[in-house]
């Protein structure tokens, strides 16, 4: 009987341990699969709301321009303001007040056509030099030829915000043209509507399927919201917001989806709708909290159902272990298979007590278990061919700064030297020149057999600072050549002198899964390659787009030159850039 009892004891210890490691691995594998479809879910809905309401306020604020360009293209409008810029100062005044109900009577048609319905409330119309001719409200100046948005109207139409003492109004620009105007023609005059953003606020303050945290917002290119907050009063155009979503729409132009802080510093689940070519980037999210909430819940349950069939197990094993013996053997067999990792291994009992429903339980535990496996088999296969994908080319285009070094006569100069010296000559060269660029906050692309490619990101608010920081870099580029000498000639390797050149302009950009930098290429990249033949030895040219920008810039010398590879007959342009202090 003591042997039939502690047999007993070592039948039920099995059975209990093999249904604690069966549901282990069940409820693990289930909890996770579950998380993973909890998480996706919440994302998916964040998706959505971000991209359903991001299209509508797309669709809105480009049918607002639109609907702005159908009253700048007016023919009465066109011929008043024409007429209004052909005549002499002391006709102006009066001419603009005898033209004031004829503007007045196109602006109150337009009105009754679509302005109601728009939120319309306010037009000013300036001439080609910014001289207000007409306005439906009062002003104090009358000369708009310094404003921003008149100077960003003479050349596109576009969409602004500007704050007030209620929250903000939306302003909608269009420049104005003559009515025979040809493609190229400078406009006549600029067109700025005053719109309320009644229908925006609609769409972003409507907190359906967002939770009890849950918020959708606008923030400007500026970093700044532009709609109110769920948890702070009065933040439009002050609260700044600097997170993740905002830094990749303006500088990468790409949406985000992920778990990052938010404005306030706390923790949220978001979405991001990019659309920095309308100055605006719309967030979508949730705290982390309440996303994670379901599956806490999840995770209690899961432990707690785990834990009564675990006991229950137990019990049931105590009351009937004494006629578990023989088929128990079998179970314990094939228990300590599966615990080897065969998977493949059936109880086959066929007796129709609780053993048999037991072993029927087991043996589709481990049918599970193998099912799982195989398919965890499968999705890294699935991993390893994604893997296989070394490049991948993005869908959109920045403006860069775009540089390149390029050693003379390097074949000449090298085809002397040993496979050692070779190596040692290009390091220095490539090394010396890639610390100069990181300190600048440049970003080394590839070299290109004995040229150095990196470029400048360029924002369009930190335009200006960038292409100085870029002269600034490729100068000292040059007049480290002493530096870089010294250096070769302490290595007894020959002194070279080498090219500089940098362009500006659009490029394309590619990913690869290898690196973290992205590779350029597109006509930017072509021109800095095409004129830097040109450069003079240890010396900087740039092309015309870069001059027509840096121009303004103080503390350099910019120079044109021609020659055989630069010139307006090859279709390029380029210019010798030193420093006002240097004297060559």
């Amino acid at each position: 009987m003591a042997i039939s009892f502690s047999l007993d004891k070592k039948l039920i210890l099995l059975v209990m341990v093999v249904s604690v490691i069966a549901l282990s691995i069940t409820a693990y594998l289930s909890f996770n699969y579950a998380d993973q479809i909890l998480r996706e879910r919440q994302g998916e809905q964040l998706f959505g709301e971000s991209r359903v309401r991001g299209d509508t306020l797309r669709l809105l604020l480009e049918s607002r321009i639109e609907q702005n360009k159908i009253l700048a293209n007016d023919p009465m409008i066109k011929i008043l303001v024409s007429d209004l810029n052909q005549v002499s100062d002391e006709e102006f005044e009066n001419l603009k007040e005898s033209s004031r109900r004829a503007f007045l009577t196109q602006i109150q048609a337009f009105q009754e056509l679509v302005g109601f319905s728009i939120g319309f409330e306010d037009v000013k119309i300036m001439s080609a030099d910014g001289k207000l001719l007409f306005t439906l409200g009062r002003v104090s100046n009358t000369n708009f030829q310094n404003d921003p948005l008149f100077k960003k109207g003479l050349e596109k139409s576009f969409v602004d915000f500007e704050p007030t003492s209620t929250g903000k109004k939306m302003i909608v620009v269009s420049p104005i043209f003559a009515e025979d105007h040809k493609k190229g023609d400078e406009p006549i005059g600029v067109l700025i509507s005053r719109m309320r953003t009644t229908a925006i606020d609609n769409i972003l303050l409507n907190r359906s399927g967002l939770g009890e945290t849950g918020e959708v917002y606008m923030v400007n290119d500026g970093f700044l919201m532009l709609s109110e907050s769920r948890f702070i009063n009065d933040v439009i155009f002050k609260q700044k917001v600097d997170t993740v979503p905002v830094q990749k729409c303006f500088r990468e132009g790409e949406d985000h989806i992920g778990f990052y802080p938010d404005y306030r510093g706390i923790g949220i689940y978001g979405s991001s709708y990019c659309a920095a070519d309308l100055g605006f980037v719309m967030l979508a999210e949730i705290d982390e909290a309440e996303t994670i909430e379901p599956i806490l819940v999840l995770q209690d349950r899961i432990f707690q159902t785990g834990l009564l069939i675990t006991t229950g197990m137990a019990i049931i094993a105590f009351v009937i272990s004494r006629t578990l013996s023989k088929p128990l053997i079998k179970l314990k067999n094939a228990a300590n298979k599966v615990a080897e990792g065969n998977f493949d291994v059936r109880t086959n009992i066929t007796t129709s007590d609780e053993i048999g429903e037991l072993s029927h339980a087991f043996d589709s535990m481990a049918q599970k278990l193998q099912d799982s496996l195989i398919e965890i088999k499968q999705k890294e296969d699935v991993i390893k061919k994604q893997e296989d994908i070394l490049l991948q080319f993005s869908d959109y285009s920045e403006n860069y700064c775009v540089c390149m070094v390029d050693i003379m006569n390097s074949t000449k100069i090298t085809s002397d030297l040993s496979d050692t010296q070779t190596s040692e000559f290009y390091k220095i060269f490539l090394n010396s020149i890639a610390i100069i660029v990181r300190k600048f906050d440049g970003i080394v692309v590839k070299n290109i057999g004995d040229a150095l490619l990196f470029y400048f990101p360029v924002i369009y608010a930190e335009q200006k600072n960038t292409l100085k920081k870029c002269l600034d870099c490729c100068l000292t580029i040059s007049e480290s050549h002493d530096n870089i000498a010294n250096q070769l000639k302490k290595a007894k390797l020959p002194v070279f002198n080498y090219r500089i050149s940098a362009t500006y302009g659009i490029v394309r950009i590619a990913k690869t899964s290898t690196s973290s930098v992205n590779d350029i290429f597109g006509t930017t990249v072509n021109k800095c390659a095409k004129i830097n033949r040109a450069a003079p030895p240890n010396g900087l040219i740039i092309g015309q787009d870069f001059y027509n920008n840096a121009k303004s810039i103080d503390g350099f010398n910019f120079k044109e030159i021609v020659t055989d590879e630069v010139s307006i007959a090859h279709g390029y342009k380029g210019y010798l850039v030193n420093r006002k202090n240097n004297k060559n």
